[in-house]
Formats: C-alpha cells, sequence, structure tokens
C-alpha cells in the first residue's frame, strides 16, 4: 500500500467491530488462524472511536450454512440453496452458546449497538447491514445516519466473509469506508484475501494499517 497522511478521527467516525467471537478464535468450532490476535489492536482503538458498533454471529441450531445441516456434503464445500451460493461452516456460533459469545479479552465498554446476524434459519448473514439475500437489513444503516456518521472503519473476523461484506454493504449504502487489514484475519479459502483485495479496489474501500491513524 501507498504511504498515506495520518488519519485524524472526527465525531463523525465509526468503527465496526465483527464477530470477535469465541467460536472464530483459536479453539472454536471455525477458528480464523491468529484470529484472537485482532483483540489487542481493536481494545486500543476502539476507545478512540466516538460511535462503535460490534457485530456477532447469531444462529439458530441446524442452521443452512452448517455441514452437518445438509447431509452427503462437507464443510468449505459450496451448494446451491433458493438464496444463492452457500459455503458450508462446521456449526458455529449457536445462539446462547459460549462459541458465540464475544470473547472475554475483548474490552470494549464504549459500544453503542451490538447488532446480531445470522438470525434466520434458511439465508446466511454475513454482513453487518443485511442477510445475504439482502431481503432483511439490522437496521445498522439508518442507526449510523441517523448519529450522523460519515466514515465507517471495519476490522474482526473473517476479513475475506464478515469483514468484507460489512465493509462493501458499508460503501453501497454511501459511507466512506477503510478495512483495518492487522486489526482483522483471514479465512482464506480458494484465494479469498486476494479476491476481497480486488474487490475493496474496484470499490474504492481504502485498506489501512492501526499505525495509519494519528497519534493523540
Amino acid at each position: 500500500m501507498e504511504p498515506m497522511q495520518p488519519i485524524v478521527l472526527q465525531p463523525t467516525d465509526a468503527i465496526l467491530i465483527v464477530d470477535v467471537q469465541n467460536d472464530f478464535c483459536p479453539g472454536g468450532a471455525l477458528a480464523v488462524a491468529d484470529g484472537d490476535a485482532v483483540i489487542a489492536p481493536l481494545n486500543a482503538l476502539a476507545p478512540r472511536f466516538a460511535h462503535v458498533i460490534l457485530t456477532q454471529d447469531w444462529h439458530p441450531a441446524g442452521h443452512i450454512s452448517f455441514a452437518t445441516s445438509h447431509p452427503g456434503h462437507a464443510v468449505f464445500e459450496r451448494i446451491s440453496t433458493a438464496n444463492g451460493e452457500q459455503v458450508l461452516w462446521p456449526d458455529h456460533c449457536v445462539q446462547q452458546t459460549a462459541g458465540a459469545a464475544l470473547h472475554s479479552a475483548l474490552h470494549i465498554s464504549n459500544a453503542e449497538l451490538v447488532v446480531r446476524k445470522g438470525k434466520q434459519l434458511h439465508v446466511d448473514s454475513y454482513s453487518a447491514f443485511a442477510d445475504n439475500d439482502h431481503s432483511t437489513t439490522t437496521g445498522l444503516a439508518d442507526h449510523l445516519r441517523a448519529e450522523g456518521v460519515k466514515r465507517v472503519f471495519v476490522a474482526g473476523l473473517a476479513y475475506d466473509f464478515c469483514v468484507a461484506a460489512t465493509a462493501l454493504d458499508a460503501h453501497k449504502e454511501g459511507f466512506e469506508v477503510f478495512v483495518i487489514e492487522d486489526a482483522s484475519r483471514a479465512v482464506n479459502v480458494e484465494n479469498s484475501v486476494a479476491r476481497t483485495n480486488a474487490i475493496f479496489a474496484a470499490e474504492n474501500i481504502t485498506r489501512i494499517l492501526a499505525a495509519d491513524f494519528a497519534k493523540h
């Protein structure tokens, strides 16, 4: 990435901290490699933002995204559903389970909203803004606009799925979008990181590092 001017945070900035949950961290049902490494930079960054949003995957048992819901199919296989292509995952982030809980080391005291997504049995939801078929929204875009947010900074788990989908939907909703790469970690299946980076470039979504923020 090219050097950039330090980012000076404004009252109209929001950080969206995506799915830093036990099941996506080491030892979890769908662990992202080094997933808990996002926690320290997020704990440091969040207090600097006027608006902080947390998200949680929050699936019912038997969710459409679970490989166990599709006998004869394997984890990471792609299948066709009424709502489009679906990647099959291990059972993860089942509502009210320990795996769905936010990681205990994530200390975000100034979050104003927790968005729970993926609650519908028959459609997955990567983005914090809408289900994957975009027929049901979470209300997040309206909340951010009501708060006067102009720029959205996205980080968390996983970079190439839920972080990416959240960033893309934020862009579609008219916000200026930045993705904090070193406060995110990726699954990286089937070259998904390279594809994600190409999409970000095409959509004018800026990839940054935590060090790119101006010092206090």
